[in-house]
């Protein structure tokens, strides 16, 4: 208050100086003050006390608003509380209540998540009389006697997933079939009951999509308006419902007391409910007479024609290989991503009208420059298509092959021979694709007889990069692993493949956390294999961008393609995404985010760059 008097200090002007000897009237009045030493009052057992927030627990998902029947609680700026920065996976606000309206009910302490809120019975008295005021519990009484608290014994909250139906692992290491069977929609409607449309989640999904009003509609069972609200950020929600990384439910305001909710598998039974996508489409804006090439038929690429197409531009798509999806169709297994998937998502693409070229290769059937002149715009979104190689001794053979070539040979190439003992390198996803599919393999060619497939990975089980469900996955199919272990040199006789020596790892990162492993030389360890696959990553190929082009692009210091904050490069007219750019998080949904993005940046330069080249 010290601000506002100074501010107003014309109100205080002192008239008197006798004024001043009024308040000695007060001196032998007993004073109104906290009593000491405290006393407890004994309240009635039924009184649950005054409300708590502790700060550091509460992340602002506002659902003690949403569920006050007397709309005693508003959400209010945490400067008020002097909070300055709250945690990532919250929002900026935090619940005041109004005791003029608050029948303590204590719903908001039920459905509180995090346990942040509670009721306290341990109060202080500003008068001698206990029943006329009181204050919130002092901070150096928190140990009191709670009043009211949560349980999850006794709760309105669902706090237990609904169980996922799914291949027993005996089962579906014999097939491709896709191992997860869906929900029915007696369980989606169960599961999509449980969301309690806080929002917290969109900051975690990097597409921002809007997670609660989808979920909502799927509760109604109004399947087509759920996918309308998908379509709205996500070009490929179908895709994104059986692979996406749903870094949304690890924001889910549930795993703070339970199950988070199943959000991805929603977004699955959704879109397997609504067969032709067109009746859930935005508005699509009348035609513009703009065309732009797109260079990539990958997550990032599909995502920038989708939503180019709907603003009114031509779209072409330009795809070297025969099939659409870059490394959807390439890569990912058919026991996750089926073929007909990616094809009602890309069929869904060429009804709206955009045009696919296959089997051109840009820089070779078409030069790049070609599509600079003809097109009023060109987005690059080829994606990071291509293994890279660790070095090892041997590579050069036929009995060491990179994942993504492996993987592609099996998916679209047909490729059913595999030997029996097979070593995978790596940690990551694609590890745990490629060494479930050689399972798989096996099971095929050789009943499983005699047969392994084990990983050898620098990171230990605590820094895996794989997912947790990938790992349980490959665990449960049989998939050996040995982590914290390095390859040191592939040991061959008589000109075959007999196995790998590993070095024990001392440290992945160095102190400023940078890639960098450092290993005990000493410690060997002999994995015997006769068929390697490096899954350690992958790189790009930019040979179709001219030499004096690729100088005029501006790299990031981890090389990939310098773009402002809508996807353009420093090339004017030329966008790019995906995997290439620095912002990518090396998954689909971040990848059509910001082909997303970049269309938004397309559009903008094609409404206002003067005179088009095709005007």
């Amino acid at each position: 208050m010290r601000g506002v008097a100074m501010e107003n200090k014309e109100y205080f002007e002192k008239t008197s100086y006798i004024g001043a000897l009024t308040s000695t009237k007060y001196i032998f009045k007993k004073p109104v003050t906290v009593q000491y030493p405290k006393e407890k009052l004994n309240l009635p057992e039924r009184y649950r006390g005054f409300h708590v927030n502790d700060l550091d627990k509460c992340i602002g998902c506002g659902n003690c608003m949403s569920i006050c029947p007397c709309q005693a609680i508003t959400m209010d700026d945490p400067k008020a509380f002097h909070l300055v920065n709250p945690k990532e996976g919250s929002t900026h606000l935090r619940p005041r209540i109004d005791y003029g309206r608050c029948s303590y009910c204590g719903l908001c302490v039920e459905v509180c998540p995090t346990g942040s809120l509670k009721m306290e019975r341990n109060l202080i008295f500003t008068s001698q009389d206990g029943d006329a005021f009181v204050w919130f519990p002092a901070e150096e009484r928190r140990t009191a006697e709670n009043g009211f608290t949560q349980s999850n014994e006794i709760t309105p909250l669902e706090l237990e997933k609904v169980p996922m139906p799914e291949l027993e692992p005996d089962v579906r290491k014999k097939t491709f079939e896709e191992l997860i069977l869906g929900f029915s929609e007696e369980a989606a409607i169960k599961e999509a009951e449980r969301c309690l449309g806080c929002g917290i989640c969109m900051q975690g999904c990097p597409a921002h999509m809007k997670i609660p009003e989808y979920i909502d509609a799927i509760f109604k069972k109004e399947y087509e308006i759920s996918v309308k609200y998908m379509l709205e950020d996500n070009a490929l929600p179908g895709i994104c419902g059986r692979i996406c990384t749903h870094k949304c439910q690890d924001d889910c305001v549930y795993n703070y007391r339970g199950d988070a909710v199943q959000i991805m598998w929603l977004k699955r039974f959704a879109t397997d409910m609504v067969k032709d996508y067109k009746v859930s489409d935005p508005y699509m804006f009348p035609k513009t007479g703009k065309k732009v090439a797109v260079i990539g038929s990958g997550p990032s690429g599909l995502s920038a024609a989708y939503y180019l197409t709907l603003m009114g531009h031509s779209v072409t798509v330009f795809e070297k290989r025969s099939v659409p999806g870059g490394a959807l169709g390439l890569g990912i297994p058919m026991y996750r991503l089926p073929v007909y998937e990616i094809d009602k998502e890309v069929g869904h693409l060429k009804d709206l009208g955009v045009e696919f070229k296959f089997n051109t290769e840009v820089g070779k059937d078409v030069l790049f420059e070609d599509l600079m002149r003809d097109y009023d715009a060109v987005y690059i979104g080829v994606g990071l298509s291509y293994g890279r190689a660790i070095n090892l001794n041997g590579e050069d053979t036929p009995f060491i092959i990179q994942a993504i070539d492996f993987l592609r040979q099996v998916k679209v190439e047909g490729r059913r021979d595999i030997p029996k003992k097979v070593i995978v390198i790596g940690g990551g996803n694609v590890a745990m694709d490629v060494a479930r599919t050689v399972v798989r393999l096996h099971e095929i060619n050789y009943g499983g007889i005699d047969t392994k497939v084990q990983t050898v990975s620098l990171e230990d089980w605590d820094i895996m990069p794989a997912s947790k469900e990938e790992i349980e996955g490959a665990l449960e199919e049989g998939v050996i692993f040995n982590p914290g272990w390095g390859p040191k040199e592939a040991v061959f006789e008589n000109g075959k493949l007999k196995g790998l020596i590993v070095k024990k790892v001392k440290s992945v990162f160095d102190e400023q956390r940078r890639f960098n492993p450092t290993f005990y030389e000493d410690q060997t360890l002999f994995l015997e294999g006769d068929y390697i696959i490096e899954a350690v990553g992958q790189t790009t190929n930019l040979s179709f961008i001219p030499e004096h082009l690729m100088q005029q692009l501006k790299f990031t210091p981890r090389r990939r393609i310098w773009v402002d904050e809508f996807g353009e490069t420093s090339i004017s007219g030329v966008f790019a995404g995906g995997d290439l750019v620095e912002t990518s998080l090396g998954n689909a949904i971040s990848a059509i985010a910001n082909g997303h993005r970049a269309a938004i940046g397309i559009d903008f330069y094609l409404r206002n760059v003067k005179g088009g080249k095709n005007d």
